[in-house]
Parts: C-alpha cells; sequence; structure tokens
C-alpha cells in the first residue's frame, strides 16, 4: 500500500501537472503513454514487442495519437482510411512472413492498434476541445471515471454480496458497480453546479452514467483479455498500480464514447 500510495502520488502529480498546463507537452505525455500502452498489449499476447510486426502496429498508434494540428502538420489521409491501410499492412504481414506470423497474430495486434491509438487520440484531443474548456472537460471525465473507480471499490467492501461476474473478475460485485454509478453521477453534477452554465444538470447525468458503465465495462474488457493470458497486470511501470493499460482501462473506451454521443464539444 505504501508503495502504491507513494507512485500515485508521484505519477498523479506529473500527469494533472502537464494536464493543467495543456499544449503540447501534454499531447505529447499522452503519446508516450499510447505507446507504452500499446507495447503492453504486444507482450500480453506473446508477441515479440519489438518484431518487425509489432512495428506497424507502433506506427499506427502514433498517426492516430500524433499532435498533427498542433504542429501544424496537414495530413490529408482521413482517419477511416489510415485504420484500413494499416489494416492491410498487417495482413501483409502474414505474406511476407509466410504465415510465421498467422492471421489470429495479427487480428490480435491490429485490435490492439486500434483499441489503443483511438482511446488515447480522444484523451489527448479532449484538452485541446475547440469551445477553449478542454480542462474542465478532462478533469469531469478523469474526475468522475475516478469517483465511480472509489465507489465501486468501498461500497463493494461494506456492502457487496452479489458477483457481478465472478468469471472475469472475481471480487466486483453488483452493489459495488451500482455505488460506482451513483459517486460518478453526483461527481458529475458536482461539476455541472459549480460550471457556470457550461454543463447543464441533464448533461452532467449522461456523463456520469457513461463514466460509471462504459468505465467498468472498459475494467471488464481488459480483466477479460488478461485472464486468457494468465496475467494480473499489463506491465510494471507504475509499482504498486500495473501498468498503463492497468490505469487507463476505463479512460480509452469513456472519452471516446462520450465524444461519439455528443456529449463534449470536439
Amino acid at each position: 500500500m505504501k508503495q502504491r500510495l507513494i507512485t500515485g502520488i508521484i505519477a498523479g502529480t506529473v500527469f494533472l501537472g502537464l494536464c493543467f498546463i495543456g499544449g503540447l507537452s501534454y499531447h505529447l505525455l499522452i503519446l508516450a503513454m499510447a505507446l507504452i500502452g500499446y507495447y503492453e498489449f504486444v507482450k500480453m499476447t506473446k508477441t515479440a514487442p519489438f518484431g518487425g510486426t509489432a512495428w506497424i502496429g507502433y506506427a499506427g498508434v502514433l498517426l492516430l495519437v500524433f499532435p498533427w494540428k498542433m504542429l501544424n502538420i496537414e495530413v490529408q489521409l482521413p482517419w477511416e482510411h489510415a485504420i484500413w491501410l494499416l489494416l492491410l499492412l498487417f495482413l501483409l504481414a502474414t505474406v511476407t512472413t509466410k504465415n510465421a506470423i498467422d492471421i489470429q497474430r495479427v487480428a490480435l495486434l491490429f485490435l490492439g492498434a486500434v483499441y489503443v491509438g483511438i482511446g488515447f487520440s480522444f484523451i489527448a484531443e479532449s484538452r485541446h476541445a475547440g469551445d477553449g474548456h478542454g480542462i474542465f472537460w478532462t478533469f469531469l471525465l478523469l474526475g468522475s471515471i475516478w469517483a465511480s473507480d472509489a465507489g465501486a471499490y468501498f461500497v463493494g467492501k461494506a456492502a457487496g454480496r452479489h458477483k457481478l461476474w465472478p468469471s472475469i473478475s472475481p471480487n466486483k460485485t453488483i452493489e459495488g458497480a451500482l455505488g460506482g454509478v451513483v459517486i460518478a453521477v453526483f461527481t458529475s453534477l458536482v461539476f455541472s453546479f459549480f460550471s457556470n452554465g457550461l454543463l447543464s444538470a441533464g448533461q452532467a447525468v449522461l456523463i456520469g452514467l457513461s463514466c460509471a458503465v462504459i468505465g467498468q465495462l472498459g475494467d471488464l474488457v481488459q480483466s477479460a483479455y488478461k485472464r486468457v493470458y494468465g496475467i494480473k497486470d499489463s506491465g510494471s511501470l507504475l509499482p504498486g498500480h500495473g501498468g498503463i493499460l492497468d490505469r487507463c482501462d476505463s479512460w480509452i473506451v469513456v472519452f471516446p464514447f462520450v465524444h461519439m454521443l455528443g456529449l463534449l464539444p470536439y
């Protein structure tokens, strides 16, 4: 617990500090987190993390998360075209390696690149929201996600009786999940109260629900694939906390989801 606390304070201070500053430094931090997250994903699949095929995935993540707009670099390639080209390169890898890297392996590597790349891309872009209030929207989502995590943990410890999904995550309970939803919605409403009209109560409720429900599903998704590979943590970068994907499993599904619902300016 001591190690976990120290790591949390240091990592949290660095992350929140750069998030508050914003700009290129924050975007580059998110890019670094994305590349490390993909490294963790590749390693979990028992693929050489710096093998030739893995580099296709790193290139895809880089393309999706790189701060093109901030550096005034015009990219003519729409993101859906970029994803298709990424898919084609992975499929060609099965041919060039004569199936030493087979279709199942490249499918996993492609899935990881899209999962990680798009997720972290929305995390970075939320800070640069077009209405000039990116810091508010980013802290709103992070605060609601963390509130959901804390609520689920403490309510589950205090009142958890019924298992939520024991075959995937044996410690999670239905009571804890519901507690996480309530605390996340409450947290989002607090942001609304102090937003000076920027965030309506109805919008806050939808965002709180999204952060809790989709965030907990993101957590379960990672628990599911870690269970397949028989590992507890995606990595060891953050002592006591695991890897980047362990800490950001909810983030990389919540941020794209709320944007796609049109709940945040983008």
